[in-house]
């Protein structure tokens, strides 16, 4: 048939060339088989439903016919029988019947989670078992071959004993030594001499004899014969001993050991992806943060906060379910809850009872009520492996901060604390103030202490380890925590707002996230089981982002061979070469070392220098927060401006200026107005029109001349973009996933190469200038906890930014890798706050947040200006830079 000319066409798969056979209900998109069964084995869609594609057009398939009554087709399906029915079939006119139609869809939704997992658990699970099945089988072979001929030669030395005793029992038993015949014939010489006592009875002892006593007993003694009386038991006698442990010696040269189905470790199906990419995130409702998880299926948690909110919510954010009595504030813990594998909420209530919810929300009973005062259940948590229940508790008696880890295990209906073991560790004192509590898969309990950082013990109560940072960072806050497939220990630390990972033997391995976007303070961790994905919970705001950092040894890529073919040719094609660049100032400039230390000044009008812009290289304006002054380096104040927006809560970065010196501020209408250069005119550049939205920083842009803005609304933050007339252009909020970029923007700038890098307080977010994120700086090393304040960037494309925690400017290079610690502590200074950058001396003005003092210092210098390829030629030519002195 000429498919070219049919009018019929086929739906092709949407990952492939192949013709589509399923239908993935949760992308969508259509599958081939080969396609299909990658879709269902990959960790980023394995909880996708997945259907044939007769079920996605709602196929109707062809009548059956009755076997019974051949002229009618099934209608009807009898429950009690299991068997489709047709109008004929009387006999189960008294039993419940359904419409076959929907008999079919009930039964097809009953076996919907059998199917799941036979095609993304067992399916991939086989070729990974199978390679050690066969290496087992040929192991096995050749370990019996080994025994095969001693197990031969036992076989038949222990035939021949065998035979030996048959022959034994059957000649000596039943023939020399037959025991009812020797007892028969006992038993008649028995009566035989029992008849001649009864005869000399009567003859001697009856009154008519007169015989003397004398005479009776010679009479007996010579009349009656002996009787020896034995008792006839013999031993089995054998020709050669049967001893029972050489036997056992002889069948157990081969042990064979049950150890149930055949297991592999998930070592050997996981591994650790390169980056932690965004799942899916979404914004709750119900709660005002998420300060602990736990999960119940890939699409549903229960989420708490530090306001005795409990939810059970969706992957839209819907809240479904509300506890009303959970013990509340941050004070009671904030690991209150856990499940079952019943799906049954564990939580604690605000009796410091703990309470199990029915999987049907409806009946709430009571598992271990509270009975000591002194002290209090601050987290729960249900343990897969052994069923217990692992309790951290904190003593409340004379404000002592001392808490404990106690286990109970479920004894009928009851649960009962299990008696501590010898080696019991976890008396009072081995932790401060247990927070979250885990377990982990070699049974270790693992918790997170707010004051003791991670303590880790085993199942028995032996002290393990204890976790309190990196090797080279910070002492952690630990929050929420978990473990995962691997047996890695994930800790939340609110202190470098980052989610660390450490083996299970508390080593640290890396920082798994790094104040992630969209929650930029960590607070609570859940793993799930069955997806391999993690729920991270934010302490500031009410989102939930699920991250995928786990996934399959064999990498699933695609198997097709069109695609594969495609993307080899595509490979082969080279690329055109890119245009010789300018010379840059890397070639002209370089840094010096240390920064040379210029005249300082102290500036009257302002008491603090919270932000500086530089208008020449002698004057320059220095707001406080309250204050706007233009100064000079004399320090004296020039002229004030009498409008602009006062508080830091508004951020910082308040003011910049443009190519001829005009100031560009925020005033405190929270309008944006320019100031000319004479000081006399005003006006409004940008005018507020939507309530909601504050600006908190602003930058004039030397590359564009557009204006970058800052914005605020209590709930996310963004930069807009305006071009010289005032109209917005561009707006940069989220990053790929639709995560918010930033939390609190105080400073903005611009790099040479067009990135828009701002000072998000507690980060440096830099973003391409279309508005891609480029990376987000969080100290160093990696994870470390900044407090930022003023940031800028120099013509060599260095970031600078202010460090209130260490008392530094840290400068990073254009890709956000640190270079050094610029200035630590600066003289005059102490607390670095503000940051301006003059392109035409190449100085750095520093204005301090403890005093009114701005420092310069000169950290670039010129290249020297006679290399060897630059000496002048013997014809007198000479090769001459054109740059300003510094």
């Amino acid at each position: 048939m000429d498919t070219a000319s049919s009018p019929y066409s086929t739906h092709k798969c949407s990952k492939c060339p192949g013709d589509t056979a399923y239908h993935c209900v949760s992308c969508p998109c259509h599958l081939c088989p080969q396609c299909k069964e990658n879709h269902v084995k990959d960790l980023q869609t394995i909880d996708h439903d997945v259907v044939s594609h007769r079920d996605k057009v709602n196929y109707i398939p062809t009548q059956e016919i009755c076997e019974r009554h051949p002229s009618h087709v099934y209608r009807r399906y009898c429950e009690q029988c299991g068997l489709p029915l047709c109008f004929h079939c009387r006999k189960h006119r008294n039993h419940r019947q359904l419409d076959v139609r929907t008999a079919y869809k009930t039964k097809q939704q009953q076996h919907r989670g059998t199917i799941h997992t036979i095609r993304s658990e067992a399916l991939f699970y086989r070729p990974v078992l199978l390679p050690g099945i066969k290496t087992d089988f040929k192991t096995c072979h050749t370990e019996f071959s080994l025994y095969q001929s001693e197990i031969l030669t036992k076989a038949q030395t222990l035939k021949n004993i065998i035979n030996k005793v048959r022959k034994d029992w059957k000649y000596n038993v039943f023939c020399d030594f037959d025991f009812k015949h020797r007892c028969l014939k006992q038993m008649i010489e028995m009566i035989r001499h029992i008849v001649g006592l009864q005869e000399y009875e009567l003859r001697y002892v009856q009154p008519a004899f007169t015989f003397s006593a004398l005479q009776f007993l010679s009479s007996i003694k010579t009349a009656i014969p002996q009787i020896h009386l034995t008792l006839h038991t013999s031993q089995l006698s054998m020709t050669e001993s049967l001893n029972k442990e050489d036997v056992m010696e002889s069948l157990s040269a081969i042990q064979i050991t049950e150890r149930g189905n055949r297991r592999i470790g998930n070592q050997c199906l996981l591994k650790l992806t390169s980056v932690p990419e965004v799942h899916q995130f979404f914004t709750l409702t119900g709660v005002r943060a998420g300060y602990h998880i736990s999960c119940v299926t890939s699409d549903r948690v229960w989420v708490s906060d530090d306001e005795n909110n409990l939810i059970l919510t969706d992957t839209k954010g819907v809240s479904l379910h509300r506890v009303e009595d959970l013990c509340g504030g941050v004070i009671f813990g904030n690991g209150s809850h856990t499940m079952n594998s019943e799906s049954e909420l564990i939580y604690i209530d605000w009796n410091c009872n703990i309470n199990k919810l029915s999987k049907d929300m409806k009946t709430t009973t009571t598992l271990i009520k509270s009975t000591d005062s002194t002290c209090e259940p601050r987290c729960v948590y249900w343990s897969p492996s052994t069923g217990d229940l692992l309790v951290g508790l904190y003593m409340t008696k004379y404000h002592t901060q001392t808490g404990m880890v106690t286990r109970y295990n479920k004894s009928g209906t009851d649960w009962q604390l299990t008696p501590p073991k010898q080696n019991d560790n976890t008396k009072w004192g081995l932790y401060s103030q247990p927070q979250y509590i885990t377990e982990n898969n070699n049974g270790d309990v693992v918790v997170s202490d707010c004051n003791e950082g991670v303590v880790v013990t085993e199942r028995g109560g032996r002290h393990r380890f204890s976790y309190t940072g990196p090797p080279s960072g910070p002492v952690i806050n630990a929050c929420g925590i978990c473990t995962d497939a691997l047996s890695h220990i994930l800790v939340c630390d609110t202190y470098t707002n980052t989610v660390q990972m450490l083996d299970r033997n508390g080593q640290f391995l890396s920082h798994l996230l790094i104040r992630p976007s969209g929650t930029f303070i960590p607070r609570s961790l859940s793993y799930d089981v069955n997806t391999h994905r993690l729920w991270v919970g934010s302490d500031d705001n009410n989102t939930v982002v699920i991250y995928r950092y786990i996934t399959r040894q064999d990498a699933l890529t695609d198997l097709n061979p069109a695609t594969a073919d495609v993307m080899e040719s595509l490979s082969e094609i080279p690329t055109t070469g890119t245009e010789k660049p300018q010379q840059g100032n890397q070639c002209l400039l370089k840094l010096m070392s240390p920064p040379e230390l210029l005249p300082s000044l102290t500036l009257t009008g302002v008491y603090h220098c919270y932000h500086i812009s530089c208008v020449t290289s002698d004057r320059v304006w220095v707001s406080d927060g309250y204050n706007l002054i233009l100064t000079d380096t004399t320090g004296v104040p020039l002229h004030r401006v009498k409008d602009s927006c006062s508080g830091m809560r508004w951020g910082n970065g308040l003011h910049t200026v443009n190519t001829v010196s005009e100031l560009i501020y925020i005033d405190r209408n929270y309008n944006i107005n320019t100031l000319s250069n004479d000081m006399k005119t005003t006006a409004t550049f940008i005018k507020r029109t939507d309530p909601t939205w504050w600006p908190r920083c602003v930058y004039w842009s030397p590359s564009t001349g557009d204006v970058l803005v800052g914005m605020y609304n209590y709930i996310t933050e963004k930069v807009n973009r305006y071009n010289k007339s005032g109209q917005l252009t561009q707006t940069i909020q989220n990053d790929i996933t639709g995560l918010g970029l930033y939390s609190q923007p105080n400073y903005i700038t611009e790099n040479n190469n067009g990135d828009v890098v701002v000072s998000d307080f507690w980060a440096v977010v830099v973003t391409e200038r279309e508005g891609r994120h480029r990376f987000s700086y969080t100290g160093h090393p990696s994870g470390s906890r900044l407090q930022l304040g003023g940031i800028c960037t120099d013509a060599l494309s260095h970031i600078l930014v202010c460090d209130d925690i260490t008392n530094t400017v840290q400068m990073l290079d254009r890709n956000g890798q640190f270079l050094s610690h610029l200035l630590i502590r600066p003289s005059g200074t102490f607390r670095p706050w503000s940051l301006s950058y003059d392109v035409n001396t190449h100085r750095l003005w520093v204005g301090s947040g403890d005093n009114n003092t701005v420092v310069i210092y000169r950290y670039i210098t010129r290249q020297d200006a006679l290399t060897d390829e630059h000496r002048p030629r013997p014809d007198g030519d000479a090769m001459s830079s054109s740059s300003p002195a510094v």
